[in-house]
């Protein structure tokens, strides 16, 4: 899936760059889209798993969001986002931020349901399936659950 959004003055900090917390309800916001496409359900966050900001988004700029579900277990779902900034009067785009979450998919009484596996097809989406165990033990370890 992918988004597209113009930053704005009001989106941006002291810098006219954008707020991260901004990027961050982008991300949520496009993650937890991704996630209901492919359960074909509602769902809710989990976690946000990972965030890493490598550059920043200036007034002006269109941001660009894709994101793809990389791994799944019973009923929940780990979601890839990348974010490039695009100054379109240039032509230059650079990646600012990239992030993993994790959003469960629940039925009409909020309980986790069950979701469809995944068959990765890049090259991208296989190396992200292929490490996604790891990154599920991470979480695991982080949560204390061990």
């Amino acid at each position: 899936m992918t988004q597209t959004r113009l930053v704005l003055p009001p989106d941006t900090n002291h810098m006219d760059t954008i707020f991260g917390g901004k990027v961050l309800a982008y991300i949520d916001e496009i993650a937890a889209l991704t996630a209901m496409k492919h359960s074909n359900s509602v769902v809710v966050t989990a976690s946000i798993d990972s965030v890493d900001f490598m550059s920043s988004a200036q007034v002006g700029d269109a941001l660009t969001l894709e994101a793809f579900v990389t791994s799944t277990g019973r009923s929940s779902m780990e979601v890839y986002v990348k974010v490039y900034a695009d100054n379109l009067l240039i032509g230059k785009q650079e990646m600012t931020t990239e992030s993993f979450l994790t959003m469960v998919a629940v039925d009409e009484n909020r309980r986790p349901k069950e979701v469809p596996k995944i068959i990765p097809e890049t090259d991208e989406e296989k190396r992200l399936f292929e490490t996604a165990d790891s990154r599920k033990q991470h979480r695991k370890n982080r949560a204390g659950l061990r």
